[in-house]
């Protein structure tokens, strides 16, 4: 159906196909969930919207239902799940097409899930890829600048998430410590649970976190997070928030949450001695400093290799992701990431714009060159970090085509030699 409708948009008028594509997206929706039978209506659904953290809180979610005895789909940047069966997410789309989206949940039915979690996008709520599915729960994590292209303003893009709560009616989860939290906290709920690291119904207490684990108790109850950042431990109490409201045990919460040894492609070591590699999605500028800021080295260097998406993303970003490395990073490698249409040397200008060094700097468009050049530089006590792509398995490149591809495999490939 996307192939198709990237071949329908080549050859009819923007002005034509822009005024006839909510009713072509409702027509869709409602089609797909006819088509399956309203297979959402026979499971709990929990969304989870937001910026940045989606995939990970989803993760979290599901290890826990699991580990509590139920059935579980997951569907998202990471991947499809359906019980013990997993396969990679190639579409180049974090919430899939209706179609696609609701074979999926019937799929999930057929096989006896109790619950399927999902990231819920705001292009996906744009293009009304929700109609027709009953969602269980709703979860808000956090807030920032995104698809500013494509929703004209940041408020535009707050009021498409906000449609995920006007649609759910039973369960709200709230990030407490977002500033933003009243634009999702005003839509009624049967019950609203809030969390947060300084506030909220679900915070932690006694605190311990670096850049590659963290502890900390909820209610007396231990756990130690083998992904580290404070930010993951927000992603953790978000999850743990959500099994509050599904009645699961604070003791299953807590084992669940400490089986947990990595996420695929979200501050995932690589290696860790003797100089770290990691792969992060970091895709915002809030982050990428983020990310910056957790692995940068008390000793060492700090090294990225640094891109930015084409397809006329979020171009504002660009700059901003160079700022944000001219201020953080020893030595930068600024490379291709998923150029789709665009010239990718002009993406890097752009992101070259927020630099001012002339030194430490390179710019190596072959991003498999610039990961090896990452790595050969790196002394013991370094730290390389590979942004932008995360567990992607493909890139996007011209002609609406996608290549094999793994940062991780690629990195190991390197370290190897």
């Amino acid at each position: 159906m996307d192939k198709i409708l990237y071949q329908v948009k080549r050859f009819i008028p923007k002005s034509v196909f822009d005024f006839f594509q909510p009713m072509y997206h409702r027509l869709l929706a409602w089609g797909g969930a006819l088509r399956y039978g309203f297979p959402s209506h026979d499971m709990k659904l929990i969304s989870v919207t937001g910026t940045k953290g989606k995939s990970t809180t989803v993760y979290m979610i599901t290890k826990i239902l699991e580990e509590s005895g139920a059935n579980v789909a997951a569907i998202g940047s990471l991947g499809f799940k359906i019980k013990d069966k997993e396969w990679p997410n190639t579409l180049k789309q974090t919430m899939p097409g209706r179609f696609r989206l609701q074979k999926f949940l019937a799929e999930a039915k057929k096989e006896g899930c109790d619950f399927v979690v999902l990231e819920v996008t705001s292009e996906g709520i744009k293009q009304y890829r929700h109609l027709g599915i009953k969602f269980d729960t709703a979860v808000f994590v956090n807030i920032h600048r995104e698809h500013l292209e494509n929703h004209g303003s940041f408020e535009n893009y707050i009021k498409a998430k906000q449609k995920l709560f006007e649609a759910t009616k039973r369960v709200h989860i709230l990030n407490a410590d977002e500033a933003r939290i009243s634009d999702f906290d005003k839509f009624p709920a049967e019950k609203k649970i809030t969390f947060g690291i300084n506030q909220g119904d679900i915070r932690p207490s006694d605190v311990l976190a670096n850049e590659s684990e963290s502890e900390f108790k909820v209610n007396g109850e231990e756990v130690h997070l083998h992904v580290g950042g404070v930010f993951n431990i927000l992603n953790a109490l978000g999850a743990w928030a959500v099994a509050t409201a599904h009645d699961i045990e604070p003791a299953i919460i807590a084992k669940a949450l400490s089986k947990i040894q990595s996420i695929p492609g979200r501050l995932e070591f690589v290696q860790k001695q003797p100089f770290s590699v990691v792969v992060d999605y970091a895709h915002t500028p809030d982050s990428l400093e983020i990310i910056y800021k957790t692995l940068k080295p008390i000793n060492g260097r700090l090294i990225c290799v640094l891109g930015a998406a084409g397809g006329g993303r979020d171009k504002w970003k660009r700059p901003e992701f160079g700022a944000i490395a001219d201020r953080l990073v020893d030595e930068i490698i600024l490379t291709d990431e998923d150029p789709y249409e665009e010239d990718p040397s002009q993406i890097i200008n752009e992101v070259k714009k927020g630099i001012k060094r002339t030194e430490h700097l390179e710019i190596i468009l072959d991003r498999r060159e610039a990961i090896g050049k990452a790595i050969a530089m790196a002394q013991p006590g370094d730290a390389v970090v590979i942004t932008g792509k995360g567990s992607e398995i493909s890139m996007a490149i011209a002609g609406n085509r996608k290549i094999p591809w793994s940062d991780r495999d690629i990195a190991k490939s390197f370290l190897s030699h």
